[in-house]
C-alpha cells in the first residue's frame, strides 16, 4: 500500500516526463517535413541518373516529340520550327491501321461474297425469257455521263489504290526501283485526272438527284432482300431501286463522292496554305471515303453486269427489254405507260410510240 508521499512523487515524475515528450516533439516533428523531402528528392535525383545513364537522350527525345519549337533557318507553310511533328505520327498509325487494313478486308470480303452468291445462285436470270421488245432506259447523254464518270473512276481506283498499299502489295513483287517508277506515273494520272472525276460526280448528282429521292415503297424493296435472297418475289421498284437511291446514289455518289472530291482538292494543291493537320485529316478522310466507295461500285457493277441477265443493255444500247423493266423497275414501266412517254420496239428497229403493250 503506497503512501501519500509516493503518490505525489510518481505524479511529479509523471509530469516531468510528459513535458520532455512534449518539448522532444515540438522540436523533432517540424524537421520530420524537411526529412520528408530531403529523401524524395534524393530518390527523384537518383531515379533520373539512372535514366540517364540507360539513355542519355530519353529526355532530349521525349522533349522534341513534345513539340517544342526550336530555331531553324528553312521557311515554308507548315510549322518548320518544330523538329517532329508528332501528329504525324497518329496519323500514319491510323492511316496504316484501321484506314488500310480494317477497311481493305471489308471490300476484301465483299468481293469473296459476290464470288461466292455468283458460284452458288448465278446470275439473276428473267422470268419470261427476254423478248425482242425494247425500250430505252437511258438515254444517249446519260450514257456518256455514266462511262465518263466510270472510266475515270477505275483509272483513279486502281492508281490510288495502288499507292496505298504500294509499300505492303507491291514493292515485294515489283522492288523498289518497279514501285518507285510506278508510283511516280501513278501519282501523276491520279493528281491530274482527279479534278476531271469531280465534274462527272456534279454532274450525275445533279441529273439523277430526283429519282433518287427515297419513297415508302422503298422500304418493302429492302424488306424482300431486292428479290435477291431465299425466295422472295422480286419487289417493285421505280426507275431507280432502292439499292441503287440509298447505296450507289446516296452513299457513294453523294456522300462518299463529295468527300473523295474536297479531299482530294486538298491534297492536289498543297501549296495553298492548308495547315498540316489538315492534309492530314484530308489525306484519312481521302482513305476511307474512297474504299467505301469502291465497295459499293463494285458491288454495283456486278449486278450491272453479269449478275442481272440484261443489265448491261440499260448501260450500252441505252435499251431493256420489257421483260427486264416489267420484273425490275415495274412501277417506272408503268408510269411511263400512263404517261404515254412509252418508247417500245423491236431491238434494231426504227422508234414507234406506244401507249400498251
Amino acid at each position: 500500500m503506497t503512501t501519500p508521499q509516493e503518490t505525489r512523487t510518481r505524479g511529479r515524475r509523471r509530469m516531468i516526463w510528459s513535458a520532455v515528450i512534449i518539448l522532444c516533439g515540438a522540436l523533432v516533428l517540424p524537421l520530420s517535413g524537411y526529412v520528408y523531402v530531403a529523401i524524395n528528392e534524393a530518390i527523384a535525383a537518383t531515379s533520373a541518373a539512372e535514366q540517364q545513364q540507360t539513355n542519355p537522350r530519353a529526355n532530349y527525345w521525349r522533349a522534341v516529340r513534345e513539340g517544342n519549337e526550336g530555331y531553324t533557318a528553312a521557311s515554308g507553310p507548315y510549322t518548320t520550327s518544330v523538329l517532329i511533328q508528332n501528329g504525324g505520327q497518329n496519323w500514319r498509325q491510323l492511316r496504316n491501321g484501321p484506314v488500310i487494313s480494317t477497311l481493305s478486308w471489308l471490300m476484301a470480303l465483299m468481293l469473296l461474297g459476290l464470288g461466292a452468291y455468283y458460284a452458288l445462285r448465278g446470275p439473276v436470270k428473267l422470268s419470261p425469257p427476254p423478248s425482242s421488245r425494247t425500250i430505252e432506259r437511258w438515254t444517249l447523254n446519260e450514257r456518256v455521263l455514266h462511262w465518263y464518270t466510270a472510266t475515270l473512276f477505275l483509272i483513279l481506283a486502281v492508281t490510288g489504290f495502288s499507292l496505298m498499299l504500294g509499300r505492303a502489295l507491291l514493292i515485294p513483287w515489283m522492288g523498289l526501283n518497279g514501285f518507285g517508277a510506278w508510283a511516280n506515273f501513278a501519282t501523276l494520272i491520279h493528281n491530274y485526272l482527279g479534278p476531271f472525276f469531280i465534274i462527272g460526280v456534279v454532274l450525275e448528282i445533279i441529273l439523277w438527284v430526283r429519282q433518287a429521292i427515297p419513297k415508302k415503297v422503298d422500304i418493302e424493296w429492302f424488306k424482300a432482300g431486292g428479290g435477291y435472297f431465299g425466295g422472295h418475289a422480286h419487289p417493285s421498284a421505280e426507275k431507280l431501286n432502292a439499292g441503287e437511291k440509298i447505296f450507289v446514289f446516296w452513299i457513294a455518289t453523294v456522300v462518299c463522292g463529295i468527300t473523295v472530291s474536297i479531299s482530294g482538292v486538298l491534297l492536289d494543291f498543297p501549296n495553298l496554305n492548308f495547315s498540316r493537320e489538315a492534309l492530314q485529316s484530308a489525306n484519312l478522310f481521302h482513305g476511307v471515303s474512297a474504299i467505301i466507295y469502291m465497295t459499293i461500285i463494285f458491288m454495283h457493277m456486278y449486278l450491272g453486269s453479269f449478275g442481272v441477265q440484261g443489265a448491261l443493255d440499260a448501260m450500252t444500247s441505252g435499251r431493256v427489254s420489257v421483260e427486264w423493266a416489267k420484273q425490275h423497275h415495274d412501277l417506272w414501266y408503268e408510269e411511263a405507260r400512263r404517261q404515254g412517254t412509252l418508247e417500245e420496239r423491236p431491238a434494231g428497229r426504227p422508234a414507234t410510240r406506244s401507249a400498251s403493250e
